[in-house]
């Protein structure tokens, strides 16, 4: 789904999570981007604003991409693979933020960290 990628352009490893989505649909992605995307989710959605989220097929799924429409009146789960909360990057719920108050909504998309640590 997500990945988090160090400047040199290599992913990190890290567990992986999944959004339950109207009690049906499970939406899988790494647990450091499902953090950050459960901060701007959960904010939008005490607002009570609806909106979209959207990302690309992984690979080995079919070719194409999936958007869903996030609402308040929605079940959803959030569920961690790993233990500890990862620490947050500000600048990229703050980019994520700015997406879903735009009129196409979320496009999940790899963060880029600076440095060899993600702590």
């Amino acid at each position: 789904m997500t990945a988090l990628v160090a400047e040199s352009g290599e992913a990190y490893d890290s567990h992986m999570g999944f959004i339950m989505y109207d009690s049906t649909s499970q939406l899988h992605i790494e647990d450091r981007a499902l953090a950050h995307l459960k901060v701007v989710i959960a904010t939008k959605l005490r607002r009570n604003e609806s909106f979209t989220v959207s990302w690309t097929h992984p690979e080995g799924d079919a070719y194409g991409r999936s958007t869903i429409w996030l609402h308040p009146s929605i079940p959803l789960r959030f569920t961690f693979e790993g233990r500890e909360p990862p620490k947050l990057n500000p600048k990229w719920i703050d980019d994520l933020m700015q997406s879903a108050n735009s009129t196409g909504g979320i496009t999940l998309v790899d963060e880029i960290v600076q440095g060899s640590t993600t702590e």
